[in-house]
């Protein structure tokens, strides 16, 4: 088996677990929280918090371990994370009756903290493993080589969006037809055969490419090794010696005799001390001095008990103040990093692309579920985004070839916010039902003023839920059960509206804008992987996947600012703003190119203009 086989596989397990993974935990965190969307709203908070914080501190731990270790070690934590929730999971819903009455609920509620905190680390592994072996491992895999390059990201992708279909599906019927606790054992046996799989194979492929035993750690890693050699500096001079450079702003207590003894003078070289000077310095020099010193046999002792508890206290605290400006200047260079990438403007325009409520996610069949659409016709739906990303990765293989890799973002950007101009038509058809008065001023007394939409607003409704008929899921699974109180409340069948040419607008954007998404999502991740120093695509990479949470997070605040359907159509206007933005920012970066190129040429007598690759 080759490298490029073995990398395909333990791609996919991996893909699998984590799809499954995330469509099952939102699904148990609303079974476990009485069908209420609060918990599973922390858990998108907190996982995407967590990649916002954590991102760059990741890459930067990516660039400076040998491949192998990252590799091996974010599978490990990732899979054994996912294992813990797994059988913490199985005990709750076992025993969730007896658990809430420890403590009076909160030993539950530590349950639920813990679980969220596992996850939240889960995904920061995954995230590590994907950075490692999609943005790293195939570029030295390929060698360099664009189009075995495009290729091996198109296959990833593929495999992606085909699985992307079957494991949620899988783990459903797993939970539909046995229980929750079979399907937690379920999830856990994949990872654990997952986890011994793919560790085999990345350690096969490590073996089989020696390009990935070499990393370069010179120029352009070393910003981020000079900090790694001062952090150890530090931590060694204050660990060996600090009382040199303390004993004089620390406080001495009033029953230390250094506090009520003047310091003798220090004799100056040529000059001969008297005897009682010397005594008196020998006697404060040596121990036997503060022993033969009448009524000072205990105090000495409780100064130097007092004094070592302060070196402890102070060493600990500079300690600890040196690691977290460590770690606040690892940030700062990483974001600084990422400012000095050639393909900045690129990957913030891909950022920006994130902040939509215009993608397949949970909002948007939430959204549907409130106009009429059921849930056998939005897995239907579900299988036609997923076909439309197939043919969005074919396209970029061919657009490549054809006319480069800049020229095919630049196509892609243009079928992608061309499509998506159906959503906003969507806005304004028969059937929508957009409100002007109710988007004006999201949750204001004005939302509410009207009467008949207080009273649709209120009629299922559990006691203290909020006044919400939007859902909010932070998490890009698919799940169709997003309409927080009807889909729970013996309601099967939503309202049927008057006309469904604003949804199938919708939805008929919102699908055939995924071939120009995923297009030119590979266009903007192979030019990362091309134009990123090897020794910085840890940190490059840590910074993007930050950009892109920070744009998610963003893009979850405003449908809770905006929750209700008539305030849809608000967020469409919004969403296509960023979407375009990001596309206006990469088409800077296109013409940048464009004139850099025929400056190259100019200076050639017989040169060509040929797209760049």
């Amino acid at each position: 088996m080759g490298p490029r086989f073995l990398i395909y596989v333990s791609c996919a397990l991996s893909i699998w677990g984590d799809r499954m993974w995330h469509f099952a935990m939102s699904v148990f965190l609303i079974e476990l929280y009485g069908h209420n969307l609060l918990l599973t709203a922390v858990f998108g908070l907190v996982v995407a918090g967590s990649v916002l914080i954590f991102g760059v501190l990741i890459g930067n731990w990516i660039d400076r371990k040998p491949r192998n270790k990252v590799a091996h070690a974010s599978l490990f934590i990732q899979n054994a994370s996912v294992t813990t929730c797994c059988v913490l999971l199985m005990l709750l819903f076992s025993y969730r009756r007896e658990m809430e009455q420890i403590w009076h609920g909160w030993f539950t509620v530590a349950c639920y903290t813990v679980l969220i905190t596992l996850a939240a680390v889960a995904n920061l592994a995954g995230t590590a493993l994907t950075i490692t072996i999609q943005r790293d491992w195939i570029v030295s895999l390929t060698g360099g080589n664009g189009s075995q390059l495009a290729g091996m990201n198109a296959a990833v992708r593929r495999l992606d969006q085909i699985i992307n279909i079957f494991a949620p599906l899988s783990v459903g019927q797993v939970m539909t037809w046995a229980s929750h606790v079979i399907g937690c054992g379920f999830i856990l046996g994949w990872n654990l055969v997952s986890l011994l799989v793919e560790f085999l194979f990345l350690s096969r492929v490590y073996h089989l490419v020696p390009q990935l035993a070499v990393k370069p750690q010179q120029q352009t890693g070393k910003p981020f090794l000079e900090k790694r050699q001062e952090a150890v500096n530090v931590q060694e001079r204050f660990g060996l010696s600090p009382t040199e450079d303390l004993r004089g702003t620390r406080d001495v207590p009033s029953n230390c005799p250094r506090h009520s003894q003047p310091v003798p003078p220090v004799p100056v070289a040529g000059e001969r001390s008297s005897g009682r000077d010397t005594g008196e310095m020998d006697s404060w020099e040596t121990t036997d001095g503060f022993i033969n010193k009448p009524g000072t046999s205990k105090e000495p002792k409780d100064c130097k008990s007092h004094l070592e508890k302060e070196r402890v206290t102070t060493k600990r605290f500079l300690l600890c103040l040196r690691n977290t400006q460590r770690l606040l200047h690892t940030c700062r260079e990483g974001w600084e990093t990422y400012c000095r990438q050639t393909i900045f403007l690129p990957g913030l325009g891909l950022a920006f692309l994130y902040m939509t409520v215009l993608g397949f996610d949970c909002i948007t069949t939430g959204y549907a579920y409130t106009q009429g659409i059921g849930g056998s016709l939005l897995s239907i739906l579900t299988a036609l985004s997923a076909l439309s990303g197939l043919m969005g990765t074919i396209l970029f293989t061919w657009l490549r070839g054809h006319y480069g890799l800049v020229t095919t973002g630049v196509i892609s950007s243009w079928l992608h916010v061309g499509c998506l101009t159906l959503c906003v038509f969507s806005v304004f058809a028969p059937g929508s039902p957009f409100d002007t008065a109710v988007s004006s001023l999201p949750l204001s007394k004005n939302s509410s003023s009207s009467p008949e939409l207080l009273k649709d607003d209120q009629v299922h409704i559990y006691p203290f839920e909020r006044n919400l008929n939007q859902p909010i899921l932070p998490d890009r699974s698919s799940i169709h059960w997003t309409n927080s109180t009807v889909l729970f409340d013996g309601r099967q069948d939503p309202e049927q509206p008057e006309s469904y040419v604003s949804i199938i607008l919708l939805f008929s954007g919102v699908i055939l804008a995924r071939i120009g998404l995923w297009s030119f999502d590979l266009t903007v991740t192979q030019l990362l992987q091309e134009n990123i120093p090897e020794a910085e695509r840890g940190a490059v990479n840590g910074v993007q996947c930050s950009l892109n949470y920070l744009m998610d997070l963003i893009h979850f605040i405003l449908v809770m600012l905006a929750p209700r359907p008539q305030q849809f159509g608000m967020l469409v206007f919004i969403s296509m703003l960023f979407v375009t933005t990001g596309h206006v920012l990469y088409f800077f970066y296109a013409r940048k190119c464009k004139i850099e190129n025929s400056q190259v040429n100019e200076t050639m007598k017989k040169g060509t203009w040929t797209p760049l690759s």
